[in-house]
């Protein structure tokens, strides 16, 4: 086999690849991804508050817009929508880690009269991921955690 055909057989193969790469790029947006998801409760002790967080990097190829978290027992059995979570003023604050990604992190301080409130045992998080481009991500159980008195 010559050289010339190698090489316009290695040429051809890069323009096939290339085109099919542009095709999977140009088929469409992606939805939003959630990963890392972890969430944690540290109770009041002595004079300092205690509090719950929910920690999440949040992925859209248009970037990040908002995450809601609702938090709530699990013992309740309830079953969130995605309306009632979006509804929810629970917002994380999201800060870009690149064009794509943001770490979101949702902290809540809770007082001691507010914990001996609080249903202990095991706890759910619901998370609402919106991307800029509009697209949504529901996650009726994005963590969960062990709620201690």
């Amino acid at each position: 086999m010559s050289k010339r055909v190698l090489v316009g057989s290695f040429v051809g193969a890069l323009v096939i690849g290339g085109a099919a790469a542009g095709f999977a790029t140009a088929s469409g947006p992606t939805k939003p991804s959630l990963e890392n998801n972890s969430a944690r409760y540290t109770a009041p002790s002595g004079d300092g508050a205690g509090s719950f967080s929910f920690t999440a990097d949040v992925s859209d190829d248009s970037g990040v817009e908002s995450l809601h978290v609702l938090p709530w027992p699990a013992e309740w059995k309830l079953d969130p929508t995605e309306r009632e979570t979006r509804d929810t003023e629970e917002t994380a604050t999201c800060r870009k880690t690149s064009d794509e990604t943001s770490r979101c992190t949702y902290t809540l301080k809770v007082s001691e009269a507010e914990a001996a409130a609080l249903e202990a045992g095991t706890w759910k998080v619901t998370a609402l991921a919106t991307a800029e481009d509009g697209d949504t991500l529901f996650v009726p159980s994005a963590a969960t955690f062990e709620l201690e008195h």
